[in-house]
């Protein structure tokens, strides 16, 4: 196949949210291709799209309508022509695309760890009981009063610099942030503490990029095949068909973690009560092209586990 390569004329229009870690990945994209095709950087465009979930940050997510308000505008721009590839952080990214996009090519992943963030303590173990701590998401609330129910948690959105903020205002005296953000932003003065997986189960996908197109775009289809990280897409494969079969969304506490060992890929899975009163886990390990399937296989012995009102808060 012949590629009609984007030119300064003709550039790739690449979508991306506005935040800085979007423009950084966004950027990382755009150099990669500009690698692999020795373009320079003006055979790109970066393209911002507002979105209801960067709009809307007085009220959580889950009362808003969940992950889709991260990508729904992105990806209409993307059917409607206006970009030509899509970037997304994949841990926002829901399970299932619109007809007529494909999501199949993921950068090398980060770490995948949550950090610890506070001014004043070094870890979790060194709050004391009733100390404020500011979170969005609700696998991290519910890990969180899982381990410490003494603690008091408060809504903390906004993206990384707002959170950041945030607690220099004194809202919370901690929160938590992805490794992967703090790295890619090259942010070091932040005293913070990585957690072990072994410790806290990261979200699904965290610390991964995805680049979403259109299905029939043959051109940008070859193009990203050859930034494509083999070993992050058999590990999101597994971690997001579990997702997929616990039917997750921003108001369900699931976190989940695909390993690579030679030619064995070991997962964990992990599901909560909102309130954090009781969590559910399993790990197994396969063949690595068996992965989906061990993420099914394991959503679905969780849910038979969980009974019907496990997602439910608790009065």
């Amino acid at each position: 196949m012949s590629l009609k390569l984007p030119s300064p004329a003709q550039p790739m229009n690449i979508g991306t949210r506005g935040s800085l870690l979007a423009l950084a990945q966004a950027h990382e994209t755009r150099d990669r291709l500009a690698k692999a095709f020795d373009l320079p950087f003006e055979a790109f465009t970066i393209v911002v799209i507002k979105t209801t979930g960067d709009m809307i940050i007085d009220r959580p997510l889950k009362e808003i309508g969940g992950k889709g308000l991260f990508t729904r505008e992105i990806e209409e721009a993307l059917l409607s022509g206006k970009i030509d590839i899509a970037v997304h952080s994949m841990k926002d990214m829901p399970t299932l695309q619109p007809d007529g996009l494909t999501l199949d090519t993921y950068l090398p992943r980060e770490d995948v760890r949550d950090a610890f963030i506070s001014p004043t303590a070094k870890n979790l173990d060194a709050l004391e009981a009733g100390t404020v701590i500011g979170t969005s998401s609700l696998r991290r609330r519910a890990q969180l009063l899982l381990k410490r129910p003494d603690l008091k948690v408060v809504e903390f959105r906004g993206n990384l610099q707002t959170r950041l903020m945030k607690l220099e205002q004194g809202v919370a005296a901690a929160t938590f942030l992805a490794m992967a953000g703090l790295n890619r932003l090259k942010i070091d003065e932040v005293p913070r503490s990585p957690i072990e997986t072994d410790v806290v189960l990261p979200a699904i996908a965290q610390g991964a990029i995805g680049i979403e197109r259109r299905t029939d775009d043959a051109t940008v289809a070859e193009m990203l095949r050859a930034i494509h990280d083999l070993q992050t897409g058999q590990r999101l494969a597994a971690e997001r068909s579990f997702l997929l079969e616990l039917d997750g969304s921003c108001e369900t506490p699931i976190a989940g973690l695909a390993v690579l060992e030679g030619g064995t890929l070991h997962l964990r899975g992990e599901v909560y009560r909102p309130d954090g009163s009781e969590m559910l886990g399993d790990a197994a390990s396969c063949p690595i092209e068996d992965g989906a399937l061990a993420g099914k296989e394991m959503a679905r012995k969780l849910l038979s586990q969980a009974g019907s009102d496990f997602f439910t808060w608790r009065q």
